[in-house]
C-alpha cells in the first residue's frame, strides 16, 4: 500500500509545486494554490475501454520521416447551424476537440443540445452532468425538434461515459459540462485542477483515436477567463467563447483559438422562445430603426472576420458638471477614444477637455477593427455641434496621430455590404480609392483630413 501523496496545483495555469506558495511562479497570480491528492494507492490504470478493438492505430505510434507522410485531405463535416459552421471554419473536422466557454444562463446548453437535434444523419450523444434526463426532455420540447439518432446520458464518471460511448459509438460527442466530470485515476474532486486536466486528457485520447470529434462545455470565472487550469485551452483544437447580455436577445460566439480556420471569426444568435436563431444578416439587427436623423450617431462599416457589418456607434458629449470630465465608453478599448480625443482637440480645436463624454456601441459589440474611427469621430463632432448627420451615409477609415484619414483593408467587401443595406454614400480614405472599380450604386466620398469630412458635413 502507497503512501498518500499531495501536490499544490495553481488554479490559474494549473502549475504543480510540492509545496504551498503565496504566489505562483508561473504565471504570477496570488493565493491560487490549492492542495489535491495526486496518489493514493497503488494502481495499476486499465487499458482505455475504446482502443480494444481500435488496433489499426498502433502503426500510428511508429516514428516516421515527414517525406513518409502520406497527406490526407480531410473531409469536414457539414453542419446544419451556419453561424457554428463559420466560426469552426467552414464545418466540423473529425477528430477536432472543441471547448466552448461562457457565462451561466447565456445558452451554451440550449444552443448545444438544439444543434444535437438538428444533426439527423449522425448519431449524437449528449452527456450531461448537470441536468436530469427529465429536464433535457422539456428543453428539447421548448426546441421542437425531433432526432431518432440523439442519444443522453446523465453521468459524471468517465469510465461509465466510455462504456455507453463503446456500445453506441457515435459520431459526435458532446460534454455539458467539463467541471462536472470526475476520473477514477484522480482522486481529488470534481472541478478541481488535476481532475479538469485528467477528464480533458482522456477526451482528447479518445477523439485522436477515434477520429470523433468532441465538444466540450466548460465555465468561466468571475474574470472572464475560462475556469480549470491554463493547459486546457492548450490541449484543444479550438476554443469558442460565447458572449453576450442575458438582457439582450442576441449572443455572440467568438473564436479565440482555431487549429483549423480563422481566429477572427463571429457568429451572431438571437434568443427566441424555441432555442437560438441564427442571424444571417446581422447588419439589419444592429442599425437602429429611427425614423428621423439624431444627433450623435454615426454608422461604420467594419470587418468581423471574414464578414463585413454595419454597426451603429453612438455618442453623447454634455458640459462637465463636476471637476473632472467623465469618460464612458462600451463596446471599444477606453484608450483609442482618449487618442481621438486628443486628435480632434489638437489637430481641430474643438475643446473636449471641459466635456463629459459617452460612447456606446448598438448591439452590445465588441469592436477591435480600427476602421471604425472615422465614425466615432463623426459621431463625437454629430454630438458635440448638436447637428445629426444623415441616415443613409456611413464611414470607413482609420484616423492617426496628425488627423490623416488612413488606408484600411478589404474596402470593396465595405462598399458591397453599405450599397446593400442602401446606403446612399460612404465616406472612405483617399488612398483607398486608387484603382478601386465603385460597380454599385453608391457614391463614394474620398477623405484625407478630419478636417475634410468636417467641412463636408457640418
Amino acid at each position: 500500500m502507497a503512501k498518500t501523496k499531495t501536490s499544490f496545483f495553481c488554479q490559474q495555469c494549473g502549475y504543480e509545486a510540492p509545496k504551498w506558495a503565496g504566489k505562483c511562479p508561473s504565471c504570477g497570480n496570488w493565493n491560487t494554490f490549492v492542495e489535491e491528492v495526486t496518489q493514493r494507492e497503488d494502481k495499476s490504470k486499465p487499458s482505455v475501454m475504446w482502443e480494444e478493438d481500435h488496433t489499426e492505430n498502433k502503426e500510428l505510434r511508429k516514428a516516421h520521416r515527414l517525406d513518409e507522410i502520406v497527406r490526407v485531405n480531410e473531409q469536414r463535416m457539414v453542419l446544419p447551424d451556419p453561424e457554428l459552421s463559420r466560426v469552426l471554419g467552414g464545418g466540423l473536422v473529425p477528430g477536432s476537440v472543441i471547448l466552448v466557454a461562457g457565462d451561466p444562463g447565456i445558452g451554451k446548453s440550449t444552443l448545444f443540445l438544439q444543434c444535437a437535434l438538428q444533426w439527423k444523419q449522425v448519431t449524437t450523444l449528449y452527456v450531461s452532468g448537470e441536468e436530469s434526463a427529465q429536464q433535457i426532455k422539456m428543453r428539447a420540447e421548448r426546441i421542437n425538434v425531433s432526432n431518432p439518432n440523439l442519444f443522453v446520458l446523465t453521468a459524471t464518471d468517465t469510465s461509465v461515459i466510455f462504456q455507453e460511448v463503446k456500445k453506441i459509438k457515435p459520431n459526435i460527442l458532446i460534454i455539458d459540462s467539463i467541471q462536472t466530470l470526475e476520473s477514477p485515476y484522480v482522486e481529488s474532486a470534481s472541478g478541481s485542477v488535476s481532475q479538469v486536466r485528467e477528464c480533458a486528457a482522456e477526451l482528447q485520447r479518445f477523439a485522436k483515436s477515434m477520429n470523433v470529434p468532441v465538444f466540450i462545455i466548460g465555465h468561466i470565472t468571475k474574470d472572464g477567463t475560462i475556469a480549470g487550469p491554463k493547459v486546457l485551452e492548450h490541449m484543444v483544437d479550438t476554443v469558442l467563447q460565447f458572449e453576450g447580455d442575458r438582457h439582450y436577445a442576441y449572443r455572440l460566439l467568438r473564436t479565440l483559438k482555431n487549429r483549423f480556420g480563422s481566429t477572427s471569426e463571429l457568429g451572431i444568435y438571437e434568443m427566441i422562445a424555441n432555442g437560438m436563431r441564427p442571424v444571417s444578416n446581422p447588419s439589419e439587427i444592429l442599425l437602429s430603426q429611427h425614423n428621423e436623423p439624431l444627433s450623435g450617431i454615426a454608422i461604420a462599416a467594419i470587418i468581423e472576420g471574414a464578414r463585413p457589418l454595419m454597426i451603429e456607434v453612438q455618442a453623447l458629449v454634455t458640459q462637465a458638471v463636476y471637476g473632472t470630465p467623465q469618460r464612458t465608453v462600451s463596446g471599444l478599448d477606453p484608450r483609442r477614444l482618449q487618442l481621438l480625443l486628443a486628435v480632434l482637440e489638437k489637430r481641430g480645436g474643438f475643446h473636449f477637455g471641459s466635456k463629459d463624454v459617452f460612447v456606446n456601441i448598438a448591439g452590445g459589440l465588441k469592436v477591435e477593427d480600427p476602421s471604425i474611427e472615422l465614425a466615432l469621430v463623426c459621431a463625437l463632432l454629430s454630438s458635440y455641434e448638436d447637428k445629426p448627420l444623415p441616415n443613409n451615409i456611413c464611414f470607413v477609415g482609420e484616423i492617426g496621430l496628425s488627423g490623416e484619414i488612413r488606408a484600411v483593408n478589404r474596402i470593396d467587401q465595405r462598399i458591397a455590404e453599405a450599397d446593400k443595406l442602401g446606403m446612399d454614400a460612404i465616406f472612405i480614405p483617399k488612398v483607398n480609392a486608387k484603382g478601386l472599380d465603385n460597380n454599385n450604386k453608391i457614391t463614394m466620398k474620398t477623405v484625407n483630413k478630419v478636417e475634410e469630412v468636417y467641412r463636408m458635413l457640418f
